[in-house]
């Protein structure tokens, strides 16, 4: 059974939020970086996805009702 593209976008989207939030966490665990910074890298990360998320939402949205 093929995969919906929709679900291969957002596997790969969660790939990459999870890429790159271990890579924040593998920084601060070898000390290149204090836990104040990764905890607020982590914080900024998150915030991008939910509102680059919900401006998509609300494209898709709009562009339903033309």
């Amino acid at each position: 059974m093929p995969m919906n593209s929709t679900l291969k976008i957002a596997l790969g989207m969660a790939a990459v939020f999870t890429g790159l939030a271990g890579t924040v966490i593998l920084l601060m665990v070898n000390r290149v970086i204090s836990i104040q910074v990764a905890l607020l890298m982590l914080v900024a990360l998150l915030g991008m996805y939910v509102g680059f998320g919900f401006l998509i939402l609300t494209y898709r949205l709009i562009s339903k009702l033309e």
